[in-house]
């Protein structure tokens, strides 16, 4: 006795809807950071009335900058961790339907780990950080 009681069409069901899921939150994230950033630019930027005339961005963009700052991290943890489960039952049905259940389990034990988060100009490579 396994423990494990899997119907394969079902799983492949799941992970296809899943899939179609997964590929439109891909899209509408890229689409989201596209918009920001297009937002950002056309919110405008403040100049200084006092030479050398510079600009930097203005109110409306830099709060667009920072709230996609803030979530960009748990934005990428969700999409690894949605990658990895789907590519772990994959893998976990398929040697199941094998009959290699050790393969089995050590594919939903890779699954399970915590994703790394490594972003662009950041030391920190866990999901959350303390006192956030």
């Amino acid at each position: 006795m396994t423990g494990w009681d899997i119907h394969p069409a079902g799983v492949y069901k799941v992970l296809t809807d899943c899939g179609t899921a997964a590929k439109d939150m891909s899209d509408a994230g890229s689409a989201m950071q596209k918009n920001l950033e297009e937002a950002a630019s056309a919110a405008g930027t403040l100049t200084s009335q006092f030479g050398p005339y510079t600009s930097t961005a203005g109110l409306v963009g830099s709060a667009l900058g920072q709230f996609m700052q803030h979530w960009s991290r748990d934005l990428v943890y969700i999409a690894k961790r949605t990658s990895s489960s789907l590519h772990g039952a994959d893998q976990a049905t398929r040697y199941y339907m094998a009959g290699d259940l050790e393969h089995a389990a050590n594919a939903q034990g890779e699954a399970a780990k915590e994703p790394k988060v490594d972003m662009p100009g950041r030391g920190q490579t866990s999901h959350r950080t303390k006192g956030r």
